[in-house]
């Protein structure tokens, strides 16, 4: 197991977000449970219908593979909110705050001086030999020096308490979930809010907006042109790209939107070219440009990373932000803000065996039931083994693909991750849940959206959770009127 690793308590009474572990309803449930108390079986039905039919008329739909069915469907809504009390929020927040800007600063030094490889922190050839890594981006600063301006951080509640599963860097996902979960639960449920103070999240395009013009270039004018690049109405995503364009107020663009000229990138309109300044991605890092990655992507924009590396433009988040996407590396970003910040980490990582290890890759093979094991670079719940749940053959191909490519995989305790009430037709059932928290870094600031986007499994004592394998999704609320 790595350096550093909290022992988890992995027995004892499922912790439960309204009844913790004792059965009691926790304070800032009391209202909740009150409500629920007097509210027919019959109401909530209509309510989940309501809910179902206002989400297909909006058309959030999410790309689920593997199925015999359409790739697409609808992403299961609970019409319960998940609810945190305000001074929990806080701990939990200065965490997120803490772990961010120890990614920055980590990204920072992995593209620059390198010092906390030659400190021999983190090993140099699971840095350089990581695909997610990009040496075209060795040895120079991008604008501001923010790599990670949205970040979505994957947080999970054992009985022990929080807990982060995993760093998004990347291209986080969810947020325009966060944002309509809050709005139909607003227009179906107003007596529930009239009783409850919950923190607002609508200003989240705002703090959003203000971001990522305080990372523009500095060539950039006082009001820097932003823009969504999107891979396209295909795209699993593309409703959020859609979304999130409109709440912005920003153009909503594709590669072939867009071209570079003198190192500068413009946006084709009606009225003549434009000067972009600031590029919000949702296109991974080899489409971008087919002069510098993949010649035969036809999503990116040719020249693109000549005007990033000259300066021109900022993208976000920045191209190579993604190594820190690795399992493998997540296991060092404690590591990481002790290094950098000279602090102890407030939010702890999941125990991780990394499998390239000799040690670690023996226990694991030999606890294999017992665990569950992630490819590194994987996501989304894919190529993953939930061990206790797993057949014979299935146990059988993981030992092989270990003994294989052990560097391939880590291996994390089966968490008994917290449970949540949500609304079924026999009346209310608890299931697993988790918690991706939406922060943002500018130039000068870092902020945390109050709630985030808490992902359900759906199917009793199930704990995948990901909406591409029909995970649901419900509306968090961080409310000021009751203690932790």
């Amino acid at each position: 197991m790595h350096r550093g690793a909290a022992t988890l308590e992995l027995n004892g009474a499922q912790f439960d977000e309204m009844s913790g572990t004792t059965g009691a309803t926790r304070p800032p449930y009391e209202k909740l449970a009150q409500w629920l108390a007097k509210t027919p079986l019959d109401f909530l039905s209509s309510r989940r219908a309501q809910a179902e039919l206002l989400f297909r008329r909006i058309g959030i739909t999410f790309a689920v593979y593997g199925t015999q069915e359409s790739t697409e469907r609808l992403i299961p809504f609970d019409i319960l909110p998940r609810i945190i009390a305000r001074a929990e929020w806080i701990q939990l927040e200065k965490g997120l705050i803490q772990r961010v800007r120890a990614l920055n600063l980590f990204l920072a030094d992995l593209y620059g001086a390198g010092e906390i490889m030659k400190a021999g922190v983190v090993p140099s050839e699971l840095i350089y030999r990581n695909p997610g890594y990009r040496p075209e981006m060795a040895g120079w600063r991008v604008p501001h020096n923010v790599y990670v301006q949205i970040a979505g951080i994957d947080i999970v509640r054992t009985n022990d308490g929080f807990y982060v599963l995993e760093d998004n860097a990347r291209t986080p996902s969810g947020v325009s979930y966060m944002l309509e979960n809050r709005e139909v639960m607003m227009r179906l449920f107003p007596d529930l809010f009239a009783m409850h103070k919950v923190a607002p999240i609508e200003n989240y395009p705002d703090r959003l907006l203000a971001t990522l013009r305080s990372v523009a270039p500095p060539s950039a004018s006082q009001d820097p042109e932003i823009v969504l690049l999107t891979p396209g109405q295909y795209n699993s995503a593309f409703y959020e790209h859609s979304f999130l364009a409109d709440k912005l107020g920003v153009q909503l663009v594709e590669g072939r939107d867009l071209f570079v000229r003198d190192d500068m990138v413009y946006m084709r309109t009606t009225k003549g070219p434009q000067r972009v300044d600031v590029i919000y991605r949702r296109i991974d890092d080899e489409f971008l440009d087919p002069l510098a990655f993949r010649p035969d992507s036809a999503l990116g924009v040719a020249g693109l990373m000549g005007a990033y590396n000259a300066g021109n433009v900022t993208l976000a988040n920045a191209v190579g932000a993604g190594v820190a996407d690795d399992k493998a590396i997540y296991t060092y970003i404690p590591d990481a803000v002790r290094f950098y910040l000279g602090e102890e980490p407030l939010l702890q990582n999941v125990p991780t065996w990394r499998c390239r290890e000799k040690d670690a890759l023996g226990y694991v093979l030999d606890h294999l039931p017992e665990l569950v094991v992630k490819e590194v670079n994987g996501s989304g719940g894919y190529g993953m083994l939930v061990g206790p749940h797993a057949t014979r053959a299935e146990l059988d191909e993981f030992s092989r693909k270990l003994a294989e490519r052990p560097d391939n995989f880590i291996a994390q305790p089966t968490l008994a991750l917290s449970t949540c009430p949500i609304s079924v037709a026999e009346g209310i059932a608890p299931r697993h849940v988790d918690l991706r928290p939406f922060v943002l870094q500018g130039a000068k600031d870092i902020c945390v959206v109050p709630g985030g986007l808490t992902r359900v499994a759906m199917t009793e004592k199930s704990l995948i959770v990901n909406s591409s394998q029909g995970g649901g999704t419900k509306d968090t609320w961080v409310i000021d009127d009751v203690p932790a």
